[in-house]
């Protein structure tokens, strides 16, 4: 639903489209993921309006920035496990003054106790203390480059100026506007689209009532998504084909037809 709301946000603006692959950790890389995905995207007639970019050819950039942070003074090692980190909630600067054991640790971006601000186009005036979110990560202790790090330099070497997301990720962007700010780049305009979830308020991605997209059933698909988004498309669009449905959603587009939703229930199967 987000790749859905994003492209039509997008192109109903006149703006560009982008598709970013986010394939850093290459344990978890499976072959011909990247390709399927793609394949589905166009599928649904969703089109990158630009080269398709790959996180893994980035590496030296990301490292530059982490080279910058280093030696502006805002980071440091920490040796904490993954079971000490999610059992403290935020994090609570265990390792500030050096890591507490011997062996590979991760790197963290100090954030300080300020606060910050955004106006969210879709969920209004948001405000997150950074101490209570606590120190990030930004490169694994597995030398792997964390996302928070790799999406801001992302974002400014493509020249993103509006990132529409689902609201799963609104926790995210303090941290990622706290980097923005260290490294003096530019902070894109957020809209974080509201989470399709279950009855019970399960994310519905990761539950078993989840549907595998269906390029035969393009029109269905697309219309429910633009029904969870407040669209309110006319019921003869389903049988349209995607480049269709797609344009109607462009000229049609309400964002603030969502505005304040942080999620949707997915409707009862019959």
């Amino acid at each position: 639903m987000a790749a859905v709301g994003s492209y039509v946000d997008a192109r109903s603006r006149g703006g560009r489209w982008l598709i970013r692959m986010e394939d850093l950790d290459t344990a978890r890389r499976v072959p011909g993921c990247a390709a399927a995905i793609v394949r589905t995207l166009a599928a649904f007639s969703l089109h990158a309006d630009g080269p398709i970019e790959y996180q893994s050819a980035r590496t030296d950039h990301y490292q530059e920035a982490l080279a910058r942070l280093n030696a502006d003074g805002l980071t440091f090692q920490c040796s904490c496990s993954r079971r000490e980190r999610s059992s403290a909630g935020g994090y609570p600067g265990t390792c500030r003054d050096g890591p507490r054991r011997a062996g590979p640790t991760a790197t963290r971006f100090t954030v300080g106790d300020a606060a910050v601000s955004f106006e969210d186009r879709v969920q209004g005036v948001c405000r997150f203390g950074l101490a209570e979110r606590g120190d990030v990560i930004v490169r694994r202790r597995d030398g792997v480059f964390a996302y928070q790090l790799a999406v801001v330099v992302d974002d400014a070497l493509q020249g993103v100026t509006d990132v529409v997301r689902g609201a799963d990720l609104l926790d995210n962007t303090p941290w990622q506007i706290a980097l923005q700010r260290a490294l003096q780049l530019p902070t894109p305009s957020y809209a974080h689209l509201p989470l399709v979830t279950e009855p019970g308020g399960g994310k519905l991605a990761k539950s078993k009532r989840s549907v595998a997209l269906d390029p035969a059933l393009a029109g269905p698909q697309l219309h429910s998504a633009l029904t969870l988004l407040g669209q309110d498309p006319p019921l003869t669009l389903k049988s349209e084909s995607a480049a269709h449905i797609l344009e109607w959603a462009c000229a049609n587009w309400r964002l603030d037809r969502v505005h304040g939703v942080r999620e949707v229930r997915a409707p009862a199967r019959s």
